[in-house]
């Protein structure tokens, strides 16, 4: 048995990591799954995960809600008049000029000039949000909820015995087509990081499986940018690097991965062989919520700050009633030119998700950095400590319903 778990570990040595990224217990359940594979090749299990992912989620329930609207280009978010908002979900018709979200309504406005603006109502999407959730749980227990619209499920062992993870995904997004008038998108996958990249490859109303014989040609095929927790920035920093797909980060060494990308190069050396042990957690919680951007140029005017401020804080704000969470800690930061990076941060008595609070205290710590001597090259907000309400979350039957769903 000693000599089948070291032949294990031989074998596994490629794809694994240094001690701390995975725990001791997820170690063990790798090596002896790659034992059983060793054994007897058929004999191995795979977890049936699906991720689903609502269409335009904001948008389809305002144009399902207001007949008016179907068809045309329509964004939920701030309006475009005074300094303007931020767009927090666009419809496909909008889409289609090149409207997306966290753009700036006015630029919105440039690239589509016939968009129509409506305010997000998120206690209605909250209560669709439940609707969705119900429709879940008739297949598992075992629910991860992203955000109000979308969500990871293992449906391994389903409620209804009906053992395909392909027609699960089907009942459910048939269930939610008829029961609330809206479409959903699903990958189907043997693992979290495959299932949720296959949920968006034909959207909407897509339904894509990536079977464990397709994963690793899938993943050498994949563009860098395409991968999940891979941002422009980082996407733009392996691109000169010469990694354009999953194939050329597959031959990059561990250690460099690592020495390149910090922490997150041993999650990218995994997921390039399509290597994700991650379970879904029905208990997730989310510990804080932020935006940041980088600047075409560097600021120096305080104006200039203040608006770029204003979008970002308008991003947060939206991103907290998507989640419906509050936070009593606001957080700036700011990197200058020569790359040198600060934090400050102040806390409140009263848990807060409104604009106007976050965008006041975030430009009071940022005068109090005496900003105008400086060149700054990006601008952060985040928003954490939600206290009292993650409390009551994990009193409910449901943990992550008061959250998220």
């Amino acid at each position: 048995m000693v000599l089948q778990v070291l032949h294990a570990l031989h074998l596994l040595r490629p794809f694994l990591v240094t001690p701390g990224f995975y725990t001791f217990v997820e170690f063990i359940k790798i090596v002896f799954r790659q034992k059983d594979f060793m054994e007897n090749p058929s004999s191995v299990t795979y977890r049936k995960i699906i991720h689903i992912d609502m269409d335009a989620f904001y948008a389809s329930v305002e144009q399902r809600d207001n007949p008016e609207l179907r068809g045309k280009p329509l964004a939920v978010g701030g309006s475009p008049e005074g300094r303007g908002g931020v767009v927090a979900t666009a419809s496909y018709e909008a889409r289609k000029f090149g409207v997306r979200s966290a753009m700036p309504s006015k630029q919105a406005k440039q690239l589509c000039p016939e968009v129509i603006f409506v305010r997000p109502r998120f206690a209605v999407y909250k209560e669709v949000s439940q609707g969705i959730r119900e429709i879940f749980s008739r297949y598992t227990d075992l629910i991860e909820p992203l955000s109000l619209d979308e969500a990871y499920l293992d449906v391994t062992q389903d409620k209804q015995n009906i053992g395909s993870a392909i027609e699960i995904a089907k009942l459910i997004k048939q269930a939610i087509k008829e029961e609330l008038q809206l479409t959903a998108s699903a990958g189907v996958s043997i693992n979290k990081f495959v299932a949720k990249i296959a949920s968006d490859m034909n959207k909407p109303d897509g339904l894509t499986f990536i079977g464990p014989s397709a994963i690793e040609a899938f993943m050498e095929e994949l563009p860098v940018e395409k991968f999940f927790g891979v941002g422009k920035v980082t996407a733009d920093k392996m691109k000169k690097m010469g990694l354009f797909t999953g194939a050329d980060l597959k031959g990059l060494p561990e250690e460099e991965m690592i020495k390149h990308f910090g922490k997150a190069g041993r999650f990218y050396y995994l997921i390039a062989r399509g290597i994700d042990d991650r379970e879904v957690q029905p208990n997730r919680e989310t510990k804080s919520i932020g935006a940041e951007d980088t600047f075409a140029y560097d600021l120096t005017e305080i104006d200039e700050m203040y608006i770029e401020l204003d979008k970002i804080a308008q991003t947060v704000c939206n991103r907290l009633q998507h989640y419906q969470l509050k936070g009593r800690t606001i957080t700036l930061k700011i990197k200058y030119s020569d790359f040198k990076q600060i934090t400050r941060n102040q806390s409140l008595t009263e848990p807060v998700n409104d604009f106007k609070t976050i965008t006041d205290i975030a430009k009071k710590l940022l005068l109090a950095t005496d900003p105008e001597s400086k060149r700054i090259r990006l601008l952060g907000v985040t928003l954490s400590n939600f206290g009292e309400m993650a409390a009551r979350q994990k009193q409910t039957d449901h943990p992550d319903q008061l959250l998220l769903f």
